[in-house]
């Protein structure tokens, strides 16, 4: 359990240790208390993002195929629309299927996200961009999403999704799966929407994430 003191602009963890938003690490509290209300994970992850002053600027990476089913662009949607609410940027390739229905459910929520276009012509987005990025580099955009993302969120998809999913084990990020894949080594399948949620939070507060289930 997380407290937070509104007053002094303070978060605590359950040892006493204070929240330092600009690296996103835990310190000792210096003889300071832990004071404030107690807090869950998502309370703290929308207090630091719209109260605190110092609110985490790098986005979360939603992927997913074009050609996604129904049911994952339900989840793209609610995926979208939950961190948008939590005042996390939502990053993503900027097209359709996974990525259009994720960027509604950002707009839906009033939140911003950002689209890395393979194509040179910005018009190219989907209507739900609120910042398209073109880069008329095509595929390679891919690794441009997954090195700028906090972590990623892998929403079912195909062969794009699974290098995009590569790269940011590569580059050391965290990548939550649902919808089925890329189930490949390192990534960490949820077995729904609150717990990936749940996993992004922790990453944006930069507290350890448990064991990848095997």
């Amino acid at each position: 359990m997380l407290r937070i003191d509104k007053a002094a602009g303070l978060l605590f963890d359950d040892a006493g240790r204070r929240f330092a938003p600009a690296s996103r690490t835990w310190a000792a509290g210096h003889g300071q208390a832990a004071t404030g209300a107690e807090a869950d994970l998502l309370c703290a992850v929308k207090w630091l993002q719209r109260s605190s002053g110092s609110p985490c600027r790098v986005p979360i990476g939603v992927i997913g195929a074009r050609e996604a089913t129904a049911d994952h662009l339900v989840v793209a949607e609610d995926i979208g629309r939950r961190l948008a609410e939590l005042g996390l940027t939502v990053l993503c390739g900027g097209r359709q299927g996974a990525m259009e229905a994720a960027c509604r459910g950002v707009a839906a929520a009033g939140g911003l996200s950002v689209g890395i276009l393979p194509e040179g012509d910005p018009a190219s987005a989907n209507p739900y961009v609120t910042v398209p990025i073109a880069t008329g580099i095509g595929i390679a955009r891919n690794a441009i999403v997954a090195r700028a993302a906090l972590c990623l969120v892998a929403i079912g998809g195909g062969h794009g999704t699974i290098s995009e999913a590569a790269f940011g084990l590569q580059f050391e990020k965290a990548v939550f799966c649902l919808g089925g894949g890329p189930l490949i080594p390192g990534v960490r399948p949820c077995r729904g929407i609150d717990e990936a949620i749940e996993g992004v939070a922790r990453v944006v507060l930069g507290l350890p994430l448990p064991p990848i289930a095997i």
